[in-house]
């Protein structure tokens, strides 16, 4: 018997569901989740595919951990909990090529993608959704850059570090951009609000 889960790295709890399914195989619902929690306590604050397998004869399982989806990677590079749910109004954080080539070869096994520059430019396909920066530019830029070859030496490389300096410079461009987005939306709340009040006053 196979279970497919999606599981919250490093603190699994129990639920319903996996009880009905582990509870007649005679499976220890609780040293599954033990299990599960020690294997994935590397992706906490993440969400991480998981699949067991329960043999209902001899009342064993065996455990396979896949790593997190992109966005769960790319979110946790940013520390955010959600993607922007305005991509194209609103960023959410701002990576270095670095970061999106460390999260590619993180994903390479799962991606199918046949080259770590496949892998890179889908990752940062990715960062696009989210509403990500990349380097201090649209993603949607830098996944046309990374085509056109221009990041081929730090992909060839696998660099995956970013130099502090370099961390310093992307943080100050994204904490102008989050102001000016701020001011922004700001703008926008108060002309709804007062579109809102006219409205009322007809």
């Amino acid at each position: 018997m196979q279970i497919k889960l999606l599981v919250d790295g490093g603190s699994m709890k129990p639920g319903p569901a996996l009880s009905q399914k582990l509870g007649p195989a005679g499976i220890p619902i609780n040293k599954v989740i033990e299990k599960i929690n020690e294997e994935t306590k590397n992706f906490k604050g993440m969400k991480v595919p998981v699949e067991l397998e329960v043999n209902t004869k001899t009342k064993t399982f065996e455990i396979q951990i896949f790593s997190p989806p992109v966005s769960e990677l790319l979110k946790k590079e940013i520390g955010a909990q959600k993607g922007s749910g305005a991509h194209k109004k609103q960023q959410i954080g701002n990576i270095s090529i670095e970061q999106v080539i460390s999260v590619a070869k993180t994903k390479m096994p799962n991606l199918l993608c046949r080259s770590l520059k496949t892998a890179t430019s889908t990752v940062a396909g990715t960062c696009a959704s989210l509403g990500i920066l990349i380097e201090n530019k649209p993603a949607v830029e830098v996944v046309r850059e990374i085509n056109q070859g221009i990041y081929d030496k730090e992909i060839k490389e696998e660099k995956t570090n970013t130099e502090p300096e370099k961390r310093e410079r992307l943080d100050k461009h994204f904490k102008d951009v989050k102001k000016a987005q701020d001011i922004l939306l700001a703008q926008e709340k108060a002309a709804q609000e007062a579109k809102e009040v006219k409205e009322v006053k007809k």
